[in-house]
C-alpha cells in the first residue's frame, strides 16, 4: 500500500523549458490517460520537449506532448501527439487563464512523475527569457561552479 509521503518518480524532465523561461508559479495538476499511454510512461517512452498547455472552453488542454505507442498495445494505442486534458480546479484554471490573458504569460509542462500510483504533470506560469537573460543565468551558473570547485580545493 502506498504512504502518504511516498517519494514521487519522475518520468520525464522537460530542462528546455527552465531555459527559456522565468518559472513564475508551479501548478500539479493529474492528466487524463488511457492505459496504454500509463503503461508507455512507465518504460519512459515521452518527450516534453515541444509540449505546452491551453485553455480551450474552459478546459486546460496539454499538447505537443510526445508519448510512444505502446510496444505490446494493439488498436488501443492512441495517436502519440494527441492532445490530453489536464484536471485542475475550475478556479485554478479561471485564474490561469486571467494571467495568461493579461500579463502574457506561458504554461509549460516542467515536470511528468508517478505520484502515488497516478500520474501528474507539474505544469510552470512562465514568463520567456530574452537572450541577455539566458546568457546571465548561464554567466551565474558558471560563476557558482567556480566558487564550488575553489571551495572544494581547500
Amino acid at each position: 500500500m502506498a504512504g502518504k509521503n511516498e517519494p514521487r518518480k519522475v518520468i520525464a524532465l522537460n530542462r528546455e523549458a527552465r531555459h527559456e523561461y522565468f518559472v513564475i508559479e508551479t501548478l500539479e495538476t493529474g492528466i487524463e490517460l488511457v492505459g496504454t499511454e500509463v503503461k508507455s510512461l512507465r518504460a519512459s517512452g515521452v518527450n516534453l520537449k515541444d509540449a505546452w498547455a491551453d485553455i480551450d472552453g474552459g478546459e486546460l488542454i496539454l499538447k505537443g506532448m510526445h508519448i510512444s505507442p505502446y510496444e505490446q498495445g494493439s488498436i488501443f494505442n492512441r495517436d502519440p501527439r494527441r492532445p490530453r486534458r489536464l484536471l485542475a480546479h475550475k478556479a485554478e484554471i479561471r485564474r490561469l487563464a486571467q494571467q495568461i490573458k493579461l500579463q502574457g504569460y506561458t504554461l509549460a509542462p516542467l515536470s511528468l512523475y508517478f505520484k502515488n500510483g497516478r500520474v501528474k504533470v507539474e505544469l510552470g506560469l512562465c514568463k520567456g527569457k530574452k537572450l541577455y537573460d539566458k546568457r546571465a543565468t548561464a554567466a551565474k551558473r558558471d560563476a557558482q561552479r567556480t566558487i564550488d570547485r575553489a571551495l572544494k580545493q581547500q
